[in-house]
């Protein structure tokens, strides 16, 4: 049992909860606090791809495992590369973590968790028809469709779009994400409705980017109901981690926090 010094302190979609009353779906986007991992990493570093401690790092999924009253092995997540590929997961994975940037399954027991440190995790449920999903949604991998293609596997388990409901988790705001012009023109030379995702900041040919109001259209127009947790992972260093505050800081690198689900 956790100690109170060490709980975890998970935030939680009022969406998804109330989707799932009669349900056992559990979820959690989980901060960095509760875990072992010191420095930098300092504590809930669930990054396998860091270059923390890995005993840290395998004791920090432990808790979150235990949160959600599993064993680490059941906790999945996979080699994120800023994709839109989807796999279907129906038991624990072995060996090598697959690449890709969500999973889907409607297999009780297993926890699907995606690791962010400024994109956007994105948590589904459809309690319903038992069936969930977690979706590492970056700006590359938003715009490329990881989460219409997480809507598709669901759907293909037996998921409905009306009872699909959805919360994108602690992700960078606004206006802690500024891009270059050749950013800008990517988005809006794919759509010119884009537009309205960036407004220009101090630096010449620059832009603030709303990654965050990017991926609510993308579910809004894919049919899914969605929460969106207002939590920006660069403005809160004590609760979450962020590359692009890394980056800024000068930081060797940096810590990943964890969001999952599980039926």
């Amino acid at each position: 049992m956790l100690s109170n010094k060490h709980a975890l302190k998970p935030v939680r979609s009022d969406l998804l909860t109330s989707a799932c009353t009669d349900s056992p779906v559990r979820h959690g986007f989980f901060t960095r606090q509760g875990g072992v991992s010191r420095g930098i990493y300092e504590s809930l570093n669930c990054g396998n791809g860091s270059d923390d401690i890995k005993a840290h790092i395998a004791e920090n999924r432990r808790r979150v495992a235990d949160w959600f009253g599993t064993k680490p092995e059941f906790l999945i997540n996979l080699h994120q590369h800023h994709s839109a590929d989807v796999i279907t997961v129906d038991q624990p994975l072995t060996g090598e973590r697959p690449k890709a940037d969500a999973l889907v399954t409607r297999t009780p027991g297993l926890v699907l968790g995606v690791l962010t440190a400024d994109c956007g995790p994105v948590l589904f449920a459809d309690a319903k028809n038992g069936v969930i999903g977690a979706a590492h949604a970056g700006w590359c991998g938003a715009f490329g469709g990881v989460l219409e293609a997480t809507v598709e596997a669901m759907l293909k388990l037996g998921a409905t779009r009306p009872t699909i409901k959805a919360c994108l988790g602690p992700t960078i705001s606004r206006h802690a994400y500024e891009v270059g012009p050749e950013f800008k023109e990517r988005f809006c030379k794919t759509s010119p409705e884009n537009d309205q995702f960036f407004k220009a900041s101090e630096t010449p040919d620059h832009a603030y980017f709303d990654l965050p109001a990017f991926i609510g259209t993308r579910l809004n127009e894919a049919g899914i109901e969605y929460e969106i947790l207002d939590r920006c992972t660069y403005r809160n260093a004590a609760d979450f981690f962020s590359f692009r505050r890394t980056t800024h800081c000068r930081e060797s690198d940096y810590g990943r926090q964890i969001s999952a689900i599980a039926m």
